[in-house]
């Protein structure tokens, strides 16, 4: 369904000092999360025991997706309603608990691979639901005319927490001190996002459906058949973009001749990109999100094939900077364009179901990327990721365009 709303821009929807509290609180939370990208490797290879290096990292990896995905599953599908606010909330306790505990275990030596496992099986249980209940809260109270930009928002916050400001931040903390003492700032963040919550978001808006059963997700998607094809693009969309994460060490150190620093550039690059991108969505806010998708998805694809094509670590910057301007617009835009055709008692369980299916397509996309970039060698990889990307333009162009709610 096309939105007959107005959009908002940034400035116009931060007018609303809930909207604001509760976006700097998830900014403050997300920059804690991102300094865990640094320290929590160093923490498990500390750790690892007599344990493969590589297998330690990847079960640490993989265990805050497990009952994290089997609950946001429970709750998309409606066989688990629980109010946005009160998961939100319930996340950000355990969170805090768990990481204050990781983190006591670590400063004092105490804290084992299985520990930490353990912690993280547990304590981001309400990860992926807490996630996307952030987004209904927050485009809740902002209403139908400020979504665009509360989405636009929520990307720009993960964007800069993700990418820029946790790893950096994470780095010094590490450098300094030690990675156990980052799992502390995890906890600070989860509690900051906590007061955000209590203070920010109104009690009234706990339950939007309270009437009856709650619907299942999927059959609300099957209600509206262009959002369930767009969560198929979705899935295939960021599935298609994880073998680069596997290929890009290689190529940084073979086919650029780069050491680590070359690679934390890189990486650095796209996070600017991505910050740039995620502030210009709000200049997107007035185009027709339909073709704004297409087209992001069409100039993605060319950033591996174009990355495969240099030997050249500044033109390689320059490419993956760029293609991480075209990427950011990407999920705002398509949770924007999701929710305005959802009812408010559908957005929970719509957009926690939309979250854990883009989310999952990370560890399988990791799952193929290992195999398909032995196969096919980097650059064969890379490209191969940027032409199965292309061939879903025409795919994705049937699926949003065509007629129909």
């Amino acid at each position: 369904m096309t939105t007959v709303v107005a959009n908002q821009s940034y400035r116009e929807v931060l007018r609303d000092r809930r909207v604001a509290g509760l976006l700097l609180g998830d900014l403050l939370a997300n920059i804690g999360t991102g300094m865990l990208i640094v320290a929590m490797p160093i923490q498990t290879l500390s750790i690892h025991g007599t344990v493969p290096k590589a297998i330690a990292i990847g079960l640490v990896e993989a265990a805050p997706f497990v009952l994290s995905t089997i609950l946001a599953l429970a709750i998309g599908l409606g066989r688990v309603h629980v109010p946005p606010r009160t998961l939100l909330i319930a996340d950000c306790l355990l969170r805090s608990l768990t990481f204050a505990c990781l983190g006591t275990l670590a400063v004092t030596g105490l804290l084992t691979l299985p520990v930490l496992i353990l912690g993280l099986l547990t304590g981001a249980m309400v990860r992926m639901a807490g996630s996307s209940s952030r987004r209904v809260l927050a485009t809740s109270i902002a209403g139908p005319d400020g979504q665009f930009a509360v989405n636009g928002l929520l990307g720009l916050n993960a964007t800069f927490a993700l990418y820029i400001a946790g790893p950096a931040l994470g780095g010094i903390i590490v450098a300094t001190t030690s990675a156990g003492v980052a799992l502390f700032f995890d906890a600070c963040g989860a509690l900051i996002l906590l007061t955000a919550v209590l203070i920010s978001v109104p009690r009234t808006i706990k339950d939007p459906d309270t009437p009856r059963r709650q619907l299942s997700g999927w059959r609300i998607l099957r209600r509206r058949p262009v959002a369930a094809r767009l969560l198929f693009v979705e899935f295939f969309f960021n599935f298609l973009y994880m073998p680069i994460e596997v290929a890009l060490p290689l190529y940084v150190s073979g086919t650029l001749g780069a050491d680590a620093s070359g690679l934390g550039l890189m990486w650095g690059a796209l996070g600017i990109g991505a910050f740039l991108g995620a502030t210009l969505v709000n200049q997107l806010r007035n185009l027709p999100q339909r073709h704004v998708l297409i087209a992001i998805i069409g100039l993605w694809a060319l950033c591996p094939i174009a990355l495969a094509s240099t030997g050249n670590l500044t033109v390689a910057l320059v490419v993956f900077g760029l293609g991480g301007l075209v990427w950011a617009p990407f999920t705002p835009v398509a949770y924007s364009f999701l929710q305005s055709g959802l009812k408010p008692d559908e957005q929970q369980q719509v957009v926690t179901l939309w979250t854990t299916g883009s989310t999952v397509a990370a560890p399988l996309g990791l799952g193929l990327g290992g195999p398909l970039i032995q196969l096919t060698g980097t650059t064969g990889g890379l490209v191969l990721s940027g032409v199965l990307t292309l061939l879903l333009v025409p795919i994705a162009a049937m699926a949003v365009l065509r007629r129909g709610r």
